[in-house]
């Protein structure tokens, strides 16, 4: 195949607006969608990912979204795998594909590879899940931040997977987990270009919090309730389910619920916004300016082709 085949990558925080940018560039280019939002490839999840309404998903051909049953697990490793295997066979008549995705980890295992780990034994696994079980989150944070200081000042502190991802292999190798990453890049056989979608902070977070009620409105709550039994799966350790968790276990009421996922959602996005602006290969543009990333994609093809 031709190096000459190229991977648009749309990123950028939550609620900037990807999904609509992604599907004015796939119009453009006559091509087709991949979603690298983790929490969209499960079928119950929908409200609460914001998930591309059935309009937007006929504006153009979208693959990843509602790919799973929340009872099946699915890694990052396997989405690498499967991605390139569905690339593979678009490219064989688009020279252009859009990845639309605001999962920096799921981004650089499409386009870099993934970086190299040793085997997890399950005694180190149950080790780590019973921390988190019995102690919780800040129990993570602790082990994390004393073994791997390099590694907590980037990741994402709220988040449990990750938090016992760098244990399992921190416990398992004896090294820190940042002495695994950043390995070398695997080859692929297409060229990504990197589009950052970019909005006002705080015009951003007024957004976000629009958006929460919106998802309220849009029976957000039922949806969470419909997911009680399953919240010790990963997918659901995540902002906008995990908050209302709690209230089901009458942990919290409901108004506390409903403000901690739009806090909780303001500071994903301000780490997002965070990882992106380290990674000085992105083009910076509002969702308003398609015209200005399609010309800045369609430069960068012209240049690399």
């Amino acid at each position: 195949m031709s190096k000459n085949k190229f991977l648009i990558v749309v990123g950028g925080a939550t609620a900037t607006g990807k999904t609509a940018t992604g599907i004015q560039l796939a119009q453009h280019f006559e091509t087709e969608i991949l979603s690298c939002d983790s929490r969209q490839f499960y079928r119950e999840m929908t409200i609460g990912t914001a998930k591309p309404t059935a309009e937007e998903l006929t504006a153009a051909p979208h693959h990843f979204i509602n790919l799973l049953s929340i009872e099946e697990d699915y890694n990052v490793g396997e989405f690498e795998r499967d991605a390139l295997k569905l690339l593979d066979e678009l490219f064989l008549s688009k020279d252009v594909v859009i990845l639309v995705g605001g999962s920096g980890l799921f981004i650089r295992a499409l386009c870099d590879g993934l970086d190299k780990f040793p085997k997890i034994p399950a005694e180190i696994k149950s080790e780590v899940q019973s921390l988190f079980d019995n102690e919780g989150l800040e129990a993570l944070q602790e082990a994390v931040k004393n073994a791997d200081p390099v590694y907590y000042d980037k990741v994402d502190k709220q988040n449990p997977v990750r938090l016992m991802r760098a244990l399992d292999v921190i416990k398992t190798s004896g090294k820190p987990f940042s002495s695994f990453q950043n390995q070398k890049k695997k080859p692929r056989n297409f060229t990504p270009i990197y589009i950052n979608v970019v909005m006002d902070r705080e015009k951003l977070y007024k957004r976000i919090n629009q958006r929460v009620d919106l998802m309220m409105e849009a029976g957000l709550l039922e949806e969470a309730k419909s997911l009680f039994p399953y919240k010790e799966k990963n997918s659901l350790q995540t902002v906008g389910y995990q908050e209302f968790m709690d209230y089901f276990d009458k942990k919290t009421t409901l108004e506390e619920a409903i403000e901690l996922v739009k806090r909780n959602s303001r500071r994903y996005a301000k780490r997002q916004m965070t990882w992106f602006r380290k990674e000085d290969h992105w083009g910076n543009f509002e969702a308003t300016e398609i015209r200005k990333m399609i010309d800045y994609a369609e430069k960068k093809i012209n240049e690399l082709s």
